[in-house]
């Protein structure tokens, strides 16, 4: 059972030390937990025990670092990370709320007895049961787990901007479940009951467990795998990967001019991912750069394996969520879109190309989302937030 009181529960150094600073708590205990394979590794942990971090000195951005870092987190600026800022910036800029789409349209259909194909509501009640607690679990991990082991406050900054908008996410799709009149009980009890979500799940519930235990730390190459595994994970699985099939289903229907309202809130939620993706790539690329010593071939083997089952299990999904086929899709396809994306994010980190010559099937998804320039995704400001304005299809 997760608990707000976990991330007190880490011994004080000192007992004079302040508990507001509970990061700082954990960094200055890290070199108690140094073996000699990790001294040889990183020769500078030989060193830290040396030097006593003066958490009352003023800040210098040199000193800043993404994990193990010495600096007072409470201390937002000089930046070191502007890249976070930036980010988080971006998302406050584009800031929505679900109620702000009209879901009649979506309501009349729905009622409609021949409004939709069976395929279609199966299609919509499937992508609903992952999607309504996919992003309470995100919330989780990064609140509770995360969270606690991000030494740079400008990281920490966007990673509260991301938990609030995680939590829109769950409140959108409760929303799309209540406007159509769906069964709640079944809708977000669906990562239990049917297996092709709660695979996926259980794929991830072991890399949030393992962040949110009160009982562990970073400061050894062991620990700081295990955190940059977690960070892969959802960065490029869960909000990489795992989200794509049920974003391409329903913005298909609305290609189709059905379930407009609920197709306008997947392409903002979409465009709320794209950010924590790239985000999260960024994380990952910078920790890696920090902390060289802990890419080593056998932790990428690790990571490559990983990208090789998620893409296994949400191959599945995409057989479960459209049997059939439906709305010219079909699961196949999936296939060779989902290796096109891993692909994508195996490079983004720096991993050689999982699946040669995959292409993708979809060229219309590349419109609304456009993998090869993510990072200039805000830029083309598609759709105003603010306003709520209707979406453009065509």
């Amino acid at each position: 059972m997760l608990s707000w009181d976990d991330e007190s529960a880490a011994p004080a150094p000192r007992a004079a030390q302040p508990r507001t600073q509970p990061q700082l708590q954990a960094v200055n205990n890290m070199p108690q937990y140094a073996t000699h394979a990790d001294t040889a590794l990183d020769p500078g942990i030989l060193a830290r025990p040396e030097t006593k971090a003066d958490t009352t000195a003023r800040v210098k951005a040199v000193d800043k670092r993404i994990i193990n870092g010495t600096t007072d987190v409470n201390q937002l600026v000089p930046f070191k990370y502007k890249w976070a800022w930036d980010k988080y910036l971006a998302g406050c800029a584009n800031h929505w709320m679900p109620q702000e789409i009209n879901m009649q349209r979506d309501i009349e259909l729905w009622k409609n007895p021949n409004g939709l194909t069976e395929d279609e509501r199966r299609l919509v009640k499937r992508n609903l049961g992952f999607f309504v607690t996919a992003d309470s679990l995100a919330a989780n991990n990064i609140v509770l787990g995360t969270y606690r082991h991000i030494t740079a406050p400008e990281c920490r900054q966007y990673l509260l901007r991301q938990a609030f908008e995680e939590a829109i996410h769950t409140h959108a799709y409760q929303y799309i479940v209540e406007s159509l009149g769906l069964d709640e009980a079944e809708v977000f009890n669906a990562y239990h009951e049917v297996k092709s979500i709660r695979d996926k799940d259980e794929f991830l519930i072991p890399f949030i467990e393992t962040l949110t235990n009160p009982e562990f730390k970073t400061g050894t190459t062991e620990s700081d795998q295990t955190l940059l595994k977690s960070l892969i994970v959802f960065a490029c699985l869960m909000e990489g990967l795992f989200f794509y099939v049920g974003f391409t289903q329903i913005l298909a229907l609305g290609r189709q001019n059905k379930m407009m309202g609920a197709a306008e809130q997947y392409q903002y939620i979409l465009r709320d991912e794209s950010m924590h993706c790239n985000f999260g790539i960024d994380l990952i690329n910078t920790i890696k750069l920090e902390n060289p010593h802990l890419w080593t071939a056998t932790f990428k083997e690790e990571i490559k394996a990983l990208f090789l089952e998620a893409v296994e299990l949400e191959y599945r999904y995409a057989e479960d969520t459209m049997p059939r086929g439906v709305l010219g899709l079909n699961a196949p396809m999936f296939k060779g879109y989902l290796r096109f994306i891993a692909n994508r994010r195996a490079q983004q980190i720096g991993l050689e190309t999982l699946f040669p010559q995959e292409e993708n099937p979809f060229p219309w998804m590349s419109e609304m989302i456009d993998l090869k320039k993510e990072r200039n995704f805000f830029e083309t400001r598609v759709i105003e937030y603010q306003t709520g304005g209707a979406l453009n299809w065509e």
